[in-house]
């Protein structure tokens, strides 16, 4: 059961972010282009997940668990700290630099063009780059 849930709340997803264009570069970055041909149309998009999710939570957090799992896992922290605002600005450079998010380019997988498998493997390059880097934070701070 909670494969199939997992299926299509993915399937959903990836429906979602190609029709809102969210897997397309080119209309991503125009978004970004305020001097030129800009494009408004994922402020919408953007609006729309926004208020989604804000009723959504809820909803959802009026329940004492979900319906698939024993707890619900929310953060815990709520501190601004140099990591979380390093990575939000190299995800957004990212973003704007290759008009792809990681929400946007899994799906865009599908259409087997080179430019998503090579944002990907840069992601996942990212991805491994940053927890190699932690451990050895962990470790300088553990042998300290």
């Amino acid at each position: 059961m909670r494969i199939l849930t997992s299926y299509l709340i993915g399937l959903i997803f990836g429906v979602g972010i190609s029709i809102s264009g969210m897997a397309n570069p080119a209309k991503v970055l125009n978004f970004f282009d305020f001097t030129g041909s800009w494009d408004p149309s994922l402020a919408f998009v953007m609006g729309g997940a926004l208020l989604t999710t804000f009723l959504g939570y809820r909803f959802v957090l009026r329940n004492p668990k979900p319906l698939l799992e024993e707890s619900f896992k929310l953060p815990t922290r709520s501190d601004l700290d140099v990591p979380l605002i390093a990575g939000s600005a190299v995800f957004g450079i990212g973003w704007g630099i290759a008009g792809f998010c990681p929400g946007g380019a899994l799906p865009a997988l599908g259409t087997g063009r080179t430019e998503v498998f090579l944002f990907v493997a840069a992601l996942l390059a990212g991805v491994f780059a940053a927890k190699a880097m932690q451990r050895v934070a962990a470790a300088k701070s553990a042998s300290a």
